[in-house]
């Protein structure tokens, strides 16, 4: 691929990003053909842009609000492995919530087996989702749309979630860290915080490629988590910080 005009190959990285889910710069610089220090360049060029976020050896994706589809196709098989084991912590009636994430998508599509099941969501895409299971109903929060993610947010949407309680709410994150979870805009972080207090308990999944991150605004503390999902084998060493924080399944 010598040749190569740089918007050329800051595209293709862009490309290895969405393949691989991470950008690594001595791989990155074999596969497009040039030096490691062009390929540092071309990142520099693109966290510049916000579209990428610089880590040791190369790149992740930059914590930014995105479309529902876009994150729905992200890590796909990690959502999946989050949603199997998730759908047997969703009870068989009752009313729950779930958040406005492409994970809690993924895990309404892994639902059988419910009786009358009340689902409350600020996802257009959920609510939608949760409408064609059979024994479920749906609730859509309305409020504020953040044009950037398609969730509803804001004060009116906050109030409605408060009117109800819930069994159980899922929820996702953009990224957690020690301190809990968070969020890339404030206004999703209080909606799930709105969720959290009105629910017995909170179930987070989270896939593991957002351990150990921090995103714009917090959501939950651990206090508010009562159980942490995730794809890995609940004795992989890279849950080890969180142990003494939560129940991991």
């Amino acid at each position: 691929m010598a040749g190569l005009l740089g918007e050329e190959r800051r595209a293709l990285l862009l490309a290895i990003l969405h393949r691989d889910d991470v950008i690594r710069l001595e791989s990155a610089a074999d596969e497009l053909g040039v030096s490691a220090m062009t390929v540092r360049r071309d990142l520099a060029d693109l966290a510049a842009e916000g579209a990428v976020r610089r880590v040791r050896g190369g790149a992740v994706a930059a914590i930014t609000p995105r479309p529902f589809e876009e994150r729905r196709a992200t890590r796909g098989a990690q959502k999946a492995v989050l949603a199997r084991k998730a759908a047997e912590l969703v009870p068989r009636s009752g009313a729950v919530a779930m958040d406005a994430s492409s994970t809690t998508g993924v895990l309404l599509a892994h639902l059988a087996e419910v009786d009358d099941l009340l689902v409350v969501s600020n996802s257009v895409e959920n609510a939608a989702t949760a409408r064609q299971i059979a024994g479920v109903r749906s609730i859509l929060v309305g409020g504020e749309r953040e044009d950037r993610t398609g969730s509803y947010v804001g004060p009116f949407a906050t109030r409605a979630v408060a009117a109800a309680t819930y069994a159980r709410f899922f929820t996702s994150a953009a990224a957690i860290d020690l301190r809990g979870s968070s969020e890339v805009t404030a206004e999703e972080a209080a909606m799930k915080s709105a969720f959290a207090a009105a629910a017995d308990e909170t179930v987070l999944l989270i896939d593991s490629s957002k351990l150990g991150d921090r995103a714009l605004a917090s959501a939950l503390d651990w206090s508010q988590i009562d159980l942490l999902v995730t794809d890995l084998d609940v004795d992989d060493t890279r849950l080890d910080p969180y142990r003494p924080l939560v129940q991991i399944v």
